[in-house]
């Protein structure tokens, strides 16, 4: 298993270098000078030389780069934000916190409800209740996050006043976000579910655990649902991720000072830095939070783990 893994984090080094040379090009052909974003248009020439003198911007592209690179993989350093003066790398991990949590909890609702309505459309296929599970799920793959963000701080914060429309608190306050970010989730898992479900429940294994006289529920929860996890799994674990990245929206429709926010003012002020370091950063979260779905997908799949045991036994001999 610690070969399994080793070898996902190795896969992880080239996603993160081609993530990192691709945003620093991306923003350094941008248009636009740091120099005068940062003195402003009344600077003169010899100022904004200076400045770019200080900056390095006048050294050739590919100093620049494995200069960058250097900080970023040897010191974990995004550099320092050309409007703040402040260290990016900081107030990255001081942001991170708020967007997992909004990460994790929309996660949880996920699951907690998109597993049970696709068992529940696929026990009762072609009825009311498959009917109603699946328009659900068509509702929430047609419906756009930031329109259901809206539409939830217009009915609960506003019409009825139970929940705030903004900011940072208590629980409270992380309600509507994560309902808004896990809503699309929720419809592809509870497909996923339904889907993996219905061609579990035909198997012969299923079949004879029915014959021995076994209860609906134990033959479901007990016989159906572990085997067919593996490709749920993977399915929620690329919506996490996807909730990592879509952070960008829905931070900004609630206002919560997250990552995405932070990537926001920073592409509206021309803080080339700041974006530079916020989609490497959001990469390797990105990164991470695959690595988590591939470890969880080994212990689920015996073949995988038979892979490795068969593996060790081998060179045993």
């Amino acid at each position: 298993m610690k070969k399994y893994i080793l070898k996902r984090l190795l896969w992880m080094i080239p996603v993160i270098l081609g993530v990192t040379i691709a945003i620093f090009t991306i923003m350094y052909f941008v248009p636009g000078d740091p120099a005068v974003i940062i003195l402003g248009a009344e600077a003169t020439e010899a100022e904004l030389q200076s400045k770019r003198e200080a900056l390095g911007l006048n050294r050739p592209f590919l100093i620049q780069l494995g200069s960058y690179m250097k900080n970023v993989f040897l010191h974990f350093d995004f550099g320092t934000s050309y409007i703040t003066n402040n260290s990016i790398t900081k107030e990255l991990l001081a942001r991170l916190p708020r967007t997992a949590l909004v990460g994790f909890v929309s996660m949880l609702l996920m699951l907690i409800v998109g597993i049970p309505l696709g068992i529940t459309a696929a026990v009762h296929q072609n009825g009311i209740g498959d009917r109603l599970c699946m328009i659900i799920a068509l509702a929430g793959v047609s419906v756009p996050s930031f329109w259901l963000g809206l539409l939830l701080v217009i009915t609960f914060a506003l019409n009825l006043g139970i929940l705030p429309a903004s900011g940072i608190g208590g629980f409270q306050y992380y309600i509507l976000p994560c309902v808004a970010s896990a809503f699309g989730g929720i419809a592809g898992l509870a497909r996923q579910s339904r889907s993996s479900m219905l061609e579990v429940i035909r198997s012969d294994y299923v079949v004879t655990a029915r014959a021995k006289g076994l209860s609906e529920r134990s033959v479901i929860y007990g016989h159906a649902l572990p085997n067919a996890l593996i490709p749920i799994i993977t399915v929620a674990g690329s919506h996490l991720a996807h909730i990592f990245g879509g952070s960008v929206v829905i931070e900004n429709v609630f206002s919560i000072p997250g990552i995405g926010s932070y990537m926001v003012t920073a592409v509206n002020n021309r803080d080339y830095t700041v974006v530079t370091g916020s989609v490497i950063f959001l990469a390797v979260v990105f990164s991470l939070v695959m690595l988590l779905v591939d470890i969880v997908y080994a212990f689920v799949d015996p073949r995988i783990k038979a892979q490795y045991i068969n593996g060790k036994k081998r060179r045993g001999k």
